[in-house]
C-alpha cells in the first residue's frame, strides 16, 4: 500500500514538476503576475481606489460579469458615434436575431432580469395602449405567473410588473396550477424537465418563459429552444457571451415579442421603461451573437480544461488534496475544477480558504455556495434539496497566465493549512 501511494504521489509531482519551472523563472513568474494584477497607473479602478482581481469564479453579476468580446467593443464604439431611432433599431435587431436563431423574433433586453419582466408584462397587458399604462394594477386581467421549479431570486422582475406567483415544483402541481387568471409560465427547468412543462403549457394555451441566462454557450441553444417551440426564452448578454453586462436576450414568437416592445422602454408609461437599452447595449449583444456563430467551441472548452488542468496537478501534490474536472450540465457549462480536502481533519473549510484567496495579493475569486449579493431573506428552489459547500475553479473567466498564480497561491495555501493540522 505504502508502495502504491509513493508511486502515486511520484507521478503527481512528475506532472507538476514543468508547472514549477514555470513558476520558478522569476522573470516570467513576476512579468505574468503584473500583466494580470497589477494596472497601469492611472488605472480607472486604481484611481478611485477599487481593487482588479483574478476571476475564477465565474460570470456573476456582481463581480462585474464578463470581458466583452473584442467584436463587441468594437461594436459598441461605432454605434456610440451615431444617432438612431430606438424604436427602429430594435425591429431590426430583433430581425437579425430570428435570422441567426431561428425564432419568430427577438430583442435585446437589459439583462435576462430585464427579459422576465417585459415577458410578463406582454403576457399580462399584451400590446393594449390602457393595459400597458396600467401596469403593476393588474385588477381584471390574467396576471398569475406559475413559478415551475420554485422561486427564484429574481423574480421580482416579474412582481414589479404587477404579478402574481404561484409556485409549483412537480409537473402534476404545474397542471394543477393552471387556470383562467395564468398568464405566464416561468421556469429554468432544461432537459426532459423542460419537454414536459412545455407540451402541457402547450395544451393549456398558456406562454411558457425558459429562462437560460448562462445558456450560452453553446451558442447551438439559441437554435435549439426554437426549435423546441419555446413561445419565450432568455440569455444574459454579460454572461458566457460575452456582450455587454448591461445586456439580454429575449426571443420567441413574434407577437409575444412585440407586446414586450410595447411594454419596454423608450416607451414613456411602460412598466419596464426604466429598464432602458442603450444602442451601444444593442448592437454589442448583436455583435456577440454573431461571434459566437463563427466561433471553434470544442477548442476553447480545451484550452479551458488546460487551464484547469495546470492548477490540478499543482495542488495535487499538496498530500490530501483531490480534484475533479467536469462540465456543468444546468448552466455556467465550461471545464470547471473542484479542488476537495477533509475539512475536518484540517480544521480548514472551504470558507476559510476562499477568505484567504479574496484578502491575498493578487486577489483571487472561487466559486463556493457563498453569495455575497443574495439578499439573505431570499429562499430559492426546492427548500427539501440539500447544498453543500464546495470550492471550484471556473476556467473561462481566467484570463491566459492566470491559472498559474491561482495554482501556486491555492497550493501555499492548502499546504500551510494541512502543514498546521499536523502540527
Amino acid at each position: 500500500m505504502n508502495e502504491l501511494m509513493n508511486r502515486r504521489t511520484a507521478l503527481k509531482w512528475a506532472g507538476a514538476l514543468p508547472l514549477f519551472g514555470c513558476i520558478a523563472a522569476d522573470s516570467l513568474w513576476q512579468s505574468a503576475k503584473a500583466a494580470v494584477t497589477k494596472p497601469t497607473p492611472g488605472n480607472v479602478y486604481t484611481r478611485i481606489g477599487v481593487r482588479p482581481f483574478i476571476n475564477a469564479r465565474g460570470t456573476w453579476t456582481y463581480l462585474s460579469g464578463s470581458l466583452e468580446l473584442p467584436e463587441v467593443r468594437a461594436a459598441k464604439q461605432e454605434a456610440s458615434k451615431h444617432f438612431v431611432d430606438i424604436f427602429e433599431l430594435q425591429r431590426a435587431a430583433g430581425k437579425r436575431l430570428a435570422e441567426l436563431s431561428g425564432a419568430e423574433s427577438g430583442m435585446v433586453t437589459s439583462g435576462a432580469a430585464g427579459a422576465m419582466a417585459s415577458a410578463a408584462a406582454a403576457c399580462m397587458a399584451g400590446t393594449d395602449p390602457a393595459k400597458i399604462w396600467r401596469l403593476p394594477d393588474t385588477a381584471g386581467l390574467k396576471n398569475e405567473v406559475i413559478m415551475f421549479g420554485g422561486r427564484s431570486a429574481f423574480d421580482s422582475a416579474i412582481r414589479l410588473t404587477g404579478a402574481t406567483l404561484v409556485v409549483a415544483h412537480t409537473h402534476e402541481e404545474l397542471q394543477s396550477a393552471i387556470h383562467p387568471r395564468t398568464a405566464m409560465i416561468y421556469t429554468t427547468a432544461l432537459g426532459e424537465r423542460l419537454r414536459k412543462a412545455v407540451a402541457i403549457a402547450k395544451t393549456a394555451h398558456v406562454p411558457l418563459l425558459l429562462d437560460d441566462a448562462a445558456g450560452i454557450p453553446p451558442i447551438e441553444n439559441l437554435k435549439a429552444y426554437a426549435k423546441l417551440n419555446l413561445d419565450l426564452y432568455c440569455f444574459s448578454g454579460g454572461k458566457g457571451l460575452g456582450g455587454p453586462q448591461c445586456s439580454g436576450l429575449l426571443l420567441g414568437r413574434k407577437d409575444l415579442i412585440e407586446a414586450a416592445l410595447a411594454n419596454t422602454s423608450p416607451w414613456e408609461g411602460a412598466i419596464c421603461r426604466a429598464m432602458k437599452v442603450g444602442k451601444e447595449e444593442v448592437m454589442g449583444c448583436l455583435a456577440a451573437v454573431e461571434a459566437w456563430s463563427k466561433m471553434d467551441l470544442a477548442a476553447l472548452n480545451r484550452e479551458w480544461e488546460r487551464r484547469v488542468k495546470r492548477i490540478a496537478a499543482l495542488v495535487e501534490t499538496v498530500p490530501g488534496v483531490t480534484t475533479q474536472i467536469q462540465i456543468p450540465e444546468d448552466g455556467n457549462r465550461y471545464p470547471t475544477l473542484t479542488v476537495q480536502w477533509d475539512e475536518k481533519a484540517w480544521n480548514f473549510t472551504v470558507s476559510d480558504c476562499d477568505r484567504q484567496l479574496r484578502e491575498g495579493d493578487p486577489r483571487i475569486e472561487v466559486l463556493t455556495a457563498s453569495n455575497p449579493s443574495l439578499v439573505p431573506a431570499v429562499t430559492e428552489g426546492d427548500p427539501k434539496t440539500p447544498r453543500t459547500n464546495r470550492l471550484q475553479i471556473i476556467s473561462m473567466t481566467m484570463q491566459p497566465g492566470e491559472e498559474l498564480i491561482v495554482g501556486r497561491r491555492l497550493r501555499e495555501v492548502l499546504n500551510t493549512a494541512r502543514k498546521s493540522a499536523k502540527s
